[in-house]
């Protein structure tokens, strides 16, 4: 029975590294650009003027500021999945994807501008705090996987197969 149950973990633990990875790997390739992009624009000076008065916020206010883009973007969310149902797969996944990446251009900007603010609030604090520890956990079962070690093994093969490649053309090109 033990054997069983260890299996099933072994099973329920892979699954769960493998989204753990996909949220990481969104995060780290998603969260940080689009935010930098969002910081790029803020630069504009109405964007500024906005951000100045964000930061100038109550932490209540400032929840309030950081939790409404999510409230706004759930009707259009729910729009773009009825026309996927309604057989306008094309256009409805084009609005996810538009709405998923300028909410995480956004809401990441909002989180940096916030911060200071919605740390104020001690179980924001403990949660963020939590979070943060439990990513790092993540990232390190993640890189000690055998799939992430299998991953960079390719990874080295085929960036040594493509500098091979490209000597081997440079040369015969000469």
């Amino acid at each position: 029975m033990k054997t069983v149950w260890r299996w099933l973990w072994r099973v329920l633990r892979g699954v769960l590294l493998t989204l753990a990875a996909a949220v990481l790997f969104l995060e780290e390739w998603g969260w940080r650009p689009l935010t930098a992009w969002a910081a790029r624009i803020a630069h504009w000076p109405p964007f500024a003027r906005i951000e100045a008065r964000i930061r100038q916020a109550s932490p209540r206010m400032a929840l309030t500021l950081f939790l409404a883009p999510a409230v706004l973007l759930f009707p259009i969310k729910v729009a773009a999945l009825w026309l996927i149902q309604a057989g306008h797969a094309g256009l409805g996944i084009v609005l996810l994807v538009t709405l998923k990446l300028l909410g995480t251009a956004f809401v990441g900007r909002l989180f940096i501008i916030t911060e200071p603010q919605l740390m104020k609030f001690a179980w924001f604090a403990r949660a963020l705090g939590w979070w943060r520890a439990t990513k790092l956990r993540v990232k390190q079962a993640v890189v000690d996987s055998a799939g992430w070690q299998g991953v960079l093994k390719l990874r080295r093969r085929v960036s040594l197969w493509v500098r091979r490649f490209t000597r081997r053309q440079s040369r015969d090109v000469r």
